[in-house]
């Protein structure tokens, strides 16, 4: 729980430089993805090698089977997404608190050595946008993009890979197994509930993820992290 915490930490750090629309998605994150997969997904999805049951006892058939059926596990392969969907807002973040502190130290070294302004300006003083304020917004909107990339592959990678049922039964053939055997998963009413709850999570957050932009008359990227 404790990498849980720390990830957590982060998006809240981030959740302090995002618009209405990026805050609403880390609400999402946080709850409905972060919370519900620490509490209930590890408890739903643990033990699903353990309980993988296959009517045959020759060695190495169920271990087999268990590979053919499920090539990733669900729970591995949502925590790589929740890796990937974090990764843009953090990166972010910490480039807006490094421009942050060089536009702190220009201001400083505008002012002068005895607290009088400088003669220099720095960018977007002027009520336009400058520089910073622009180069902040195309890394914002990049951020916003590769996010969207990331849920978009995620929900068709989820769709080829699992589909969107656990079935009870799984038939499988090939070596080591001497024949057909019928192998069977723990809980899978359960676990489709789940696998259709995540999956519809993805869906409700790609919009948002369209959607998000800088409102137009905001202040600069900049000046919301300052």
């Amino acid at each position: 729980m404790a990498e849980w915490a720390f990830l957590g930490s982060l998006l809240d750090a981030v959740q302090l430089q995002s618009p209405l629309l990026g805050r609403l998605w880390l609400v999402v994150m946080l709850i409905f993805r972060i919370l519900v997969l620490a509490t209930v997904g590890g408890a739903v999805f643990e033990d699903e090698q353990e309980e993988f049951v296959c009517n045959t006892l020759q060695p190495g058939c169920r271990q087999t089977c268990y590979d053919r059926a499920f090539p990733v596990s669900h729970y591995r392969f949502w925590l790589f997404h929740i890796l990937l969907l974090s990764a843009p807002p953090v990166l972010f973040g910490i480039y807006t608190r490094h421009q942050a502190g060089k536009r702190a130290g220009a201001a400083a070294t505008a002012t002068g050595p005895l607290g009088t302004p400088g003669t220099s300006g720095t960018p977007g003083t002027s009520g336009t946008p400058g520089p910073p304020a622009c180069r902040m917004r195309r890394c914002y909107l990049l951020s916003v993009a590769l996010r969207l990339g990331a849920e978009v592959a995620s929900l068709g990678g989820q769709a080829l890979l699992y589909g969107f049922r656990v079935a009870p039964r799984f038939a499988c053939s090939g070596a080591p197994c001497p024949h057909t055997v019928d192998c069977f998963v723990s809980r899978p009413t359960e676990k489709t509930v789940f696998v259709l709850f995540y999956f519809a999570v993805g869906l409700r957050c790609s919009p948002t993820g369209q959607q998000q932009s800088w409102p137009e008359g905001s202040p600069s990227a900049v000046d919301v992290v300052l």
